[in-house]
């Protein structure tokens, strides 16, 4: 009877191992599906739509995923040539802009260094540079593995657009039949909250972009293009997003001249704090009220264990927890009631 306890012990330890080893493989397959889940809600709130006005499943959703396929062509016909053309003239020039800013920063704490009046000197990393272009330029084989995985990512999408019920289904089948209802208001909550943030990540991004290309264009900044396109993407990574975007012209500003410099880092700060505390904020009060500390708990958190795709998958992650929770778990209580507790927790009386 011993014999027969310790072998199921030993057989659950040994699924669990696998199991864990078996997701530790996966994951970032895992993260792709959720990823390609969040783009197929936000398509289906316009497919939704033409339903309602009499047109079947299939072809709405075919309409839907190819026009944006068409958007995606577009854009990138228009904007990718000009990004790679500047990319090759940043990377061809990145070993003057290290110089350059080397000797602003080595002429800087000279003026700033001790009686002896010596600085040590800050080595522009010419030579890593060099090595990093020669490793970039050895990894060109994994570029058809990458292709093909951008075709599994939208035929997933298209599957899942077109044909979403039996996941639905699949979805709905994990809870008892006394909380099904319960599961599908949490799913359809989340689902708002997604859309709402990837329309208002679409929107901002939009505005910044363009901001950001007249803005560097007109100061003379090398790749409008580039730190523009950053800049629309960025949006989709909160908070830490506005740093992705703005050191790296800043930091080539400061190599024209420092005063452009100053200049460049100010605007994006204005930028910010426009875009990001007074825009944002009014598009999302609808759809996600995910206090900002939040998203970055989950922002950090996702990113340390997943990294950039765990950086975009982050806030859609928070709203479904959000969503699930308070439709599950939270006790409805009158907002007075909690105004009471929180003044008491602020004044300590």
């Amino acid at each position: 009877m011993e014999y027969k306890h310790l072998s199921r012990l030993v057989y659950l330890a040994a699924g669990l191992f696998i199991s864990i080893w078996f997701v530790h493989q996966v994951i970032d397959v895992l993260l792709l599906i959720f990823f390609a889940i969040v783009i197929t809600i936000v398509l289906n709130a316009p497919v939704t739509r033409l339903q309602q006005k009499g047109m079947s499943r299939t072809v709405a959703s075919l309409i839907v995923f190819f026009g944006m396929l068409v958007m995606f062509a577009l854009i990138g016909w228009m904007v990718v040539p000009k990004m790679i053309t500047q990319v090759k003239l940043l990377i061809t020039n990145l070993p003057s802009y290290l110089s350059t800013l080397n000797a602003r920063l080595t002429e800087w704490i000279g003026s700033h260094s001790d009686d002896s009046g010596t600085a040590a000197p800050i080595s522009p990393g010419a030579s890593q540079i060099s090595s990093l272009i020669n490793q970039v330029g050895q990894y060109s084989l994994n570029l058809f593995s990458n292709v093909l995985l951008v075709i599994f990512f939208f035929c997933l999408v298209a599957y899942m657009l077109i044909n979403p019920r039996p996941l639905l289904q699949l979805y709905l089948s994990w809870f008892p039949e006394q909380k099904q209802e319960r599961a599908s208001e949490a799913f359809a909550y989340a689902s708002t909250m997604t859309i709402g943030w990837m329309w208002s990540n679409v929107v901002a991004g939009l505005i910044r972009a363009v901001i950001v290309w007249i803005f560097l264009y007109f100061m003379g900044i090398p790749g409008v293009w580039v730190w523009a396109g950053v800049t629309f993407f960025a949006e989709l990574i909160p908070k830490i997003g506005f740093y992705i975007m703005a050191v790296p012209p800043i930091l080539i500003a400061f190599t024209v001249s420092p005063t452009l410099g100053l200049w460049t880092a100010g605007f994006y700060i204005v930028l910010d704090e426009i875009i990001g505390d007074f825009l944002i904020p009014r598009i999302r009060s609808k759809t996600m009220k995910i206090h900002p500390v939040s998203l970055l708990i989950m922002l950090l958190l996702m990113t340390a264990a997943f990294g950039v795709m765990g950086a975009f998958i982050a806030t859609p992650l928070a709203a479904f927890i959000k969503a699930h929770y308070e439709i599950f778990f939270e006790k409805k209580k009158e907002m007075a009631a909690y105004d009471r507790n929180i003044d008491r927790m602020l004044t300590r009386k």
